[in-house]
């Protein structure tokens, strides 16, 4: 309105006219909206998981706070979370630990001892879970289009929240916020458990050890669903916040 009036004639600026009303504020409904949907949005990143690190120490990449707005991930997104949690430096030193334990128990004896037999049972122990991350956090989820987050109760009785936290190793959310049988972490471990053998010693590529190390990450899987739900609660509790 304030161009038209600029540019107006000077014959109709010269007569009396009524006041115009002010212009009514722009509604901002749209742009709420629209503000939701972008990916930077506020709603968003209540939904996107935060390295929220249990014992201040473990990679927690996965974990979302009740999200007021769901929104999935993108292939990218997965197969991000699944690098970060293989390669957080975290990972190095753990898996040296490991390697350390497995040769104090001679692990794959044709490995020997020593540096040489320490280095291949450091790589391969850091394979292990490189391969188990990318299988269980991208590939599987991408595959079978499931969303690899764990999305925290945060409320509720012990049992309760420990019980959701068991049945979510069984039951995933999908990418559509439905439910379905968790393929991922079924899937993924044992194509890790799989890959595995091809780079052991011949003596070690057998059911037996396929099995241990399957049902070991599921364990493993399964104790980290109880730190992620609880992890809050005892981390308020230690410092009182």
């Amino acid at each position: 309105m304030l161009g038209l009036a600029i540019f107006a004639s000077p014959v109709r600026a010269q007569q009396a006219q009524p006041p115009e009303a002010p212009a009514a504020p722009e509604s901002r409904v749209g742009q709420n909206r629209e503000d939701e949907e972008k990916p930077g949005s506020a709603n968003q990143e209540e939904s996107n998981p935060k390295n929220d690190r249990i014992f201040m120490v473990i990679p927690n990449y996965t974990t979302v706070e009740a999200p007021a707005k769901f929104t999935p991930l993108s292939v990218k997104e997965k197969f991000k979370l699944g690098a970060e949690d293989a390669f957080d430096p975290y990972a190095f030193p753990l898996a040296a630990i490991l390697a350390g334990e497995a040769q104090a128990r001679n692990d794959d004896a044709s490995w020997g001892q020593g540096w040489k037999g320490y280095g291949k049972r450091y790589a391969a122990g850091f394979g292990d879970a490189t391969i188990g991350s990318f299988m269980t956090t991208g590939l599987f989820p991408t595959m079978f289009r499931e969303d690899p987050r764990y999305f925290r109760e945060g409320s509720g009785g012990f049992w309760y929240r420990s019980a959701l936290a068991a049945k979510r190793l069984f039951v995933t959310r999908t990418d559509s916020e439905h439910s379905q049988f968790n393929f991922s972490e079924f899937g993924g471990n044992a194509a890790a458990a799989g890959l595995s053998l091809t780079y052991h010693s011949r003596e070690e590529r057998n059911l037996s050890t396929f099995t241990n190390n399957w049902g070991t990450q599921i364990a493993i899987d399964f104790i980290a669903n109880q730190l992620k739900e609880f992890w809050p609660d005892m981390r308020r509790k230690a410092f009182k916040k």
